[in-house]
């Protein structure tokens, strides 16, 4: 691939009315409060970064893809997605999942807009504190950081439950201690020590899930020996709808909870080859993979196990594996060795959720550390590339976490990990508001749509959609907890995270009189990929161009 510099690969900024750029209090013409910050807060944190090592952007498109697709797919869908079978029946369940997929999707757009035009580790706290509020990017940015330090630490605890599934005489502990170093190694080496261990997991469950499929497909039309199921489990025990509207909230709240992690690809930018390029590839991805991966899934278990299979509401956590949704399909085939085989699977889920969580938390916390909401010590960097310090401090974190897990009274472990419920549906409702405020700020400030690297689809139905399925989410997930009984200790667990957010947003706001950022002063021009490109921080590839294009050209060629 050829490296050019010229303008045509990369461009300019045009605007529609260049006077804009010449207003007094033009965005073009300010120093912005989310930058000053960086300076203000801690000037030693700012210290010049060429000191410093640099960034290493050595992440490939198959291995940002692979990424994405892991993010996809998790313990949520292995799993935990009977259970939408058994609220809603087999057509709820569809579409439920095809909700959430498609509300996913959108924040995936608005991500991978914002993305690809402002190339950044940390998306969460540098969007909201760039396009919405200072103190909001820095309570996005640390529960962000929380929420997947805690999530590494039950994924510790799942580890150990897994390999006691073939080892039951040892201590599932030992497991657990061996698992944080293989995460912590694949982190340690290097960005593509990491890309590389994410490819190689994400690939064998895409592989579990195609041939589930495909043993599905032949379950149900009895060429593995069994009779012809066709549609027949359509029309049983309250099918194909179950509880009808309030079956398919239940299912939505369980299919919302599934999809999570797959924004982690948002982060990968700042570590991307070619954001330019790759990004925009991924991202377009993401309907075709929760098409797949989750729709035809949902559809084959309903189309196999009568939604009232009992082991569909069982099987939720990572010991309950022998009774999967997944599991039963493969048995219904005549496979005794399933559960064996989908335990092997689910430690490498578990493994890669892990392995997810240390690379997120770092890259957050180092971001945090840059710009003086986090300890200036975890801002350093090996000459790989390494954020090591944070690194170190978010895997102790996790082990404390685990720790208490092997406490006898689970409560306060359980209590823990509740915190991090509801923070993933805040981070996408987070995505989506960025979204609307960049793109309203991008057009008032007279920027042409058409210098966008990435363009989000359906703008502004995509951020608006989504705004309104997350917030029914957010609100009903407690609805369990109110009827038919009110339970307050489980009230309270549910919706924990939500004053935990207000504490982390309201105290850096009053500490620091941060102030609502009005469009015309949102900051458009700094750290684009524009600039980077520019500058000479992201090599600069010539832009590819589409398979129709091309042939489109040798047809024009051969008439010649």
């Amino acid at each position: 691939m050829s490296n050019t510099s010229d303008n045509d690969v990369f461009g300019t900024l045009h605007h529609r009315d260049p006077a804009l750029l010449d207003r007094p209090g033009s965005a073009a013409n300010k120093t912005y409060e989310f930058v000053e910050e960086k300076h203000i807060d801690d000037g030693k944190a700012m210290e010049s970064m060429e000191e410093q090592p640099k960034l290493q952007r050595k992440l490939k498109g198959r291995q940002m893809g692979m990424i994405a697709i892991g993010g996809t797919i998790g313990t949520g869908l292995f799993i935990g997605s009977g259970s939408t079978l058994a609220d809603a029946g087999p057509a709820g369940a569809l579409i439920a999942f095809a909700a959430m997929g498609s509300m996913v999707f959108f924040v995936c757009t608005s991500l991978g807009e914002m993305s690809t035009f402002i190339p950044t580790s940390d998306p969460f706290n540098h969007f909201a504190a760039r396009f919405l509020d200072p103190a909001l990017g820095f309570a996005f940015g640390w529960n962000y950081w929380y929420s997947w330090m805690l999530t590494v630490g039950s994924e510790l605890v799942a580890c150990g439950i897994i390999v006691q599934y073939w080892l039951p005489n040892l201590s599932g502990a030992i497991w657990s201690v061996i698992s944080l170093l293989v995460m912590f190694a694949f982190n340690a080496v290097s960005v593509r020590g990491y890309g590389e261990a994410e490819f190689w997991m994400a690939a064998l469950k895409v592989a579990a899930v195609l041939v589930f499929v495909i043993v599905g497909i032949l379950t149900v039309t009895g060429a593995t020996g069994g009779e012809f199921i066709g549609g027949k489990n359509w029309h049983v025990d309250g099918a194909p709808f179950k509880d009808h509207i309030v079956g398919i909230l239940k299912a939505c709240i369980v299919a919302a909870f599934s999809m999570q992690g797959t924004e982690i690809v948002g982060i990968t930018v700042g570590e991307c080859a070619n954001p330019r390029r790759e990004v925009p590839r991924v991202i377009r991805s993401v309907f075709w993979r929760i098409l797949f991966f989750y729709i035809a899934s949902i559809l084959i278990i309903g189309l196999v196990i009568p939604n009232s299979n009992p082991n569909l509401v069982s099987a939720s956590g990572a010991g309950d594996v022998a009774i999967s949704p997944f599991t039963l399909v493969f048995k219904a085939a005549g496979a005794d060795w399933a559960a064996h085989v989908m335990n092997a699977v689910v430690l490498v889920t578990v493994l890669s959720a892990g392995n997810s969580g240390l690379y997120a938390c770092t890259r957050v916390l180092w971001v945090l550390a840059n710009e003086g909401k986090a300890p200036r010590v975890l801002r350093r960097i090996t000459r790989h590339g390494v954020r090591l310090w944070a690194l170190v401090f978010t895997s102790l974190c996790s082990t404390v976490i685990f720790c208490i897990s092997l406490a006898g009274n689970q409560s306060v472990y359980v209590f823990l990990i509740n915190l991090s419920g509801l923070t993933g549906m805040g981070f996408w409702l987070g995505i989506s508001l960025c979204h609307w405020r960049f793109r309203r700020a991008y057009i008032a400030q007279g920027y042409s749509l058409d210098d966008l690297p990435y363009v989000a689809s359906f703008f502004p139905f995509g951020p608006v959609y989504a705004c309104t399925l997350l917030a029914i989410i957010i609100i009903g997930q407690g609805y369990g907890t109110i009827w038919p009984t009110f339970d307050a200790v489980s009230f309270v667990s549910t919706y924990l995270a939500i004053p935990v957010f207000l504490v982390f947003w309201l105290t850096w706001k009053f500490t620091k009189r941060t102030k609502w950022i009005k469009l015309m002063d949102i900051d458009l021009t700094s750290g684009t990929l524009l600039e980077m490109e520019r500058n000479g921080d992201i090599e600069v590839f010539a832009q590819e161009e589409s398979g129709w294009r091309k042939y489109t050209k040798w047809l024009h060629r051969k008439s010649d």
